[in-house]
């Protein structure tokens, strides 16, 4: 019995060992820490609707172009070099128009020559009514048929209408002379306006194609920035207004611009709409092509 008693005491005495040692460990167990919040975002400052703005750009002038060849052709001579300051219609380059000027004097041959026939045709018209005049006269007084005298007015009628076709032959033919002449002007390409010869493309003998490039020719001044503006300075800013100019190209110098044009209308994709203005004054070392920034303040 007393075997039995202490068997069951030790049994006892485990089964309450494990019941503290869960006990504990629940009671050491750390507690579930809850997550934070979101921290509500920062308000953003709206803008201030009377700021001033900035803009920049590359500095243009209305007139700049490359001047192309109007017809395939040889490059004959060149007469200006890039870094050469022309006039308007000044010769740049000719092409070879030995062809054109061959058959240009052929077509005012032929010009002169219907030009002759057209006189012959002429005056056999005025002897065929001279004919048909005597006929008349001699009907009236029944020496001829009238047979032969509407012969004689079918014949000068008959005169007229060659006359007719000799003169649109003639017309033709001087079209044609007036459409070489005009190919060979192409052969002479000269400048547009008057400007710098910036760059030259072509060289002599080179064989060129309708619409390659020869010469770029730009305008010196006046210099001109076309920017855009948001559309808060629609109807703030107007023709005429001045607004200081500046270029990182040229640090120590200022300028000023007129406003030139405002485009009364607003791009609904960038809410911006277009401005141009004018360099007043001198250029200084002011170039085409240069970056320049103005600076618009409404409040001025």
């Amino acid at each position: 019995m007393a075997k039995h008693f202490w068997v069951l005491t030790l049994a006892l005495a485990l089964v309450a060992g494990c019941g503290d040692v869960k006990s504990d460990s629940s009671a050491t167990a750390p507690a579930t820490v809850p997550a934070p919040l979101p921290a509500a975002s920062a308000p953003q400052p709206a803008l201030n609707a009377d700021e001033g703005f900035t803009a920049s750009g590359p500095l243009i002038v209305e007139h700049q172009l490359e001047v192309a060849a109007q017809r395939e052709g040889v490059v004959a001579k060149i007469y200006v070099e890039a870094g050469q300051r022309v006039r308007a219609g000044t010769l740049l380059a000719q092409l070879d128009d030995r062809q054109v000027n061959a058959n240009l004097e052929a077509a005012r041959a032929k010009t002169r020559s219907i030009e002759n026939d057209l006189k012959n045709w002429q005056a056999e018209a005025e002897v065929m009514k001279s004919d048909y005049v005597r006929a008349q006269k001699a009907w009236e007084q029944g020496l001829i048929p009238q047979e032969q005298l509407e012969h004689a007015k079918y014949k000068a009628e008959s005169e007229q209408w060659d006359i007719k076709r000799v003169s649109e032959l003639l017309n033709t033919s001087r079209q044609e002379e007036r459409s070489l002449e005009l190919e060979m002007e192409k052969d002479h390409i000269t400048a547009p306006f008057a400007g710098l010869v910036a760059r030259r493309y072509a060289h002599e003998g080179q064989s060129v194609a309708r619409g390659e490039r020869l010469f770029w020719v730009t305008e010196e001044s006046p210099l001109l920035l076309r920017f855009t503006l948001p559309e808060k300075f629609l109807g703030r800013i107007k023709i005429g207004q001045t607004l200081p100019l500046t270029s990182p190209d040229v640090p120590k110098e200022t300028h000023s611009a007129r406003i030139k044009e405002v485009s009364p209308v607003v791009d609904p994709s960038s809410g911006t709409f277009d401005v141009l203005v004018e360099l007043q004054g001198g250029r200084g070392e002011l170039r085409p092509g240069m970056t320049a920034s103005v600076r618009v303040d409404p409040t001025r």
